[in-house]
């Protein structure tokens, strides 16, 4: 369905039109590129081919979120961790079923931290900005450039979407109805097909009886002590990817807690890359508290008087506010001593025969 209304905005500019006058295209001006591109596709093909794309780009994902830790992809922990990302997880079937973009996001930002934890600081500049250009969810990120101080790579994943979306516009009827009419919209939390989804803070409290000016106060804070997280864990410099991971995923956190909208989908992009850790002393993802977070959204578990969908949002932010909680408590935290990190070649990683 997701995919839908792309390739709906990138049809409507093949023939002429302007993609912005639907509210719900919301991406940028040079995402109308990469719609165009499925534009010109059979529907059956697209039906097919969205959610196996979406597929492969979680596998991607994943695969250099293991690369980043030093795991091998052909080891046990590798393939039953995707395994259990894609059947015991809700949000990654959905993502699927969807065919929602935000598959671009999880692929874009382990391969940007793989590269960086190499060195390639300007290729992971790229890799975001592609990404931006896409969708623009990974854009907090942008912070992690500002903190390692790697300005080239900041020059090029601010420039690579600016670039692309000023030739998109040159090229597009009314590009400012992206600010006329998509940022108003997404301002106001969407419409009543959108809010009952939408998991953030700003989202939620309202519908628990919070004045919306007090949701907003709230929110806000939590997302600025998450940056404040971020920020202290990224100081704390000490070796190895985890520190790439924790502060990438900590930023990302923080923006759903306040950003409208905020689905659970959006926490594929930050789950996979925390948990690719797992066999690494002291990651956030040895703690039983950050498997307990993901609980709510095991398929199938009954909750009681949250099963319709329409509530499914309050267990998708317990979820967000769960993990977010998690993983503050260990960017702050430091460790109670050096010790020896375990060797991630020596648990769960022989080869799969």
């Amino acid at each position: 369905m997701d995919n839908a209304f792309v390739v709906h905005a990138g049809r409507v500019w093949l023939d002429g039109g302007a993609p912005y006058a639907d509210r719900r295209f919301l991406y940028l001006p040079s995402a109308v590129l990469f719609a165009a591109a499925q534009a010109v596709l059979p529907a059956p093909v697209l039906r097919v081919g969205a959610p196996v794309v979406c597929a492969g780009l979680v596998a991607g994902g994943w695969w250099c979120a293991l690369r980043l830790f030093r795991v091998p992809a052909r080891s046990r922990f590798a393939v039953l961790g995707l395994l259990g990302l894609v059947l015991c997880w809700a949000p990654v079937g959905d993502l699927m079923e969807l065919g929602n973009w935000t598959a671009a996001g999880v692929a874009a930002l382990s391969a940007a931290l793989l590269l960086a934890d190499r060195g390639r600081w300007t290729a992971a500049g790229v890799v975001l900005g592609v990404s931006v250009a896409v969708k623009p969810l990974v854009v907090p990120v942008v912070l992690l450039l500002v903190m390692a101080r790697r300005w080239r790579a900041l020059a090029w994943a601010v420039g690579v979407p600016s670039v692309l979306c000023a030739g998109a516009a040159l090229v597009m009827p009314d590009p400012g109805g992206f600010f006329t009419r998509t940022l108003p919209f997404l301002l106001r939390g969407g419409d009543a097909m959108m809010r009952p989804f939408d998991c953030s803070l700003p989202a939620v409290l309202p519908r628990l009886g919070v004045p919306q000016a007090a949701a907003v106060t709230v929110a806000s804070a939590a997302a600025a002590a998450g940056v404040v997280c971020a920020w202290w864990r990224w100081r704390r410099a000490d070796d190895g990817p985890g520190r790439l991971a924790e502060t990438a995923a900590m930023l990302m956190l923080a923006s759903y807690l306040v950003s409208r909208p905020a689905y659970e989908h959006y926490l594929v992009v930050v789950v996979p890359l925390l948990a690719a850790g797992a066999l690494r002393a002291g990651a956030a993802a040895r703690s039983p508290w950050f498997w307990a977070a993901l609980v709510p959204q095991v398929p199938g578990l009954a909750v009681p008087l949250l099963d319709v969908s329409t509530r499914r949002a309050f267990k998708d932010a317990v979820a967000l506010c769960g993990l977010a909680l998690v993983l503050a408590v260990r960017c702050v935290r430091a460790p109670s001593r050096p010790g020896r990190q375990e060797d991630p070649e020596a648990e769960l990683s022989a080869p799969v025969p």
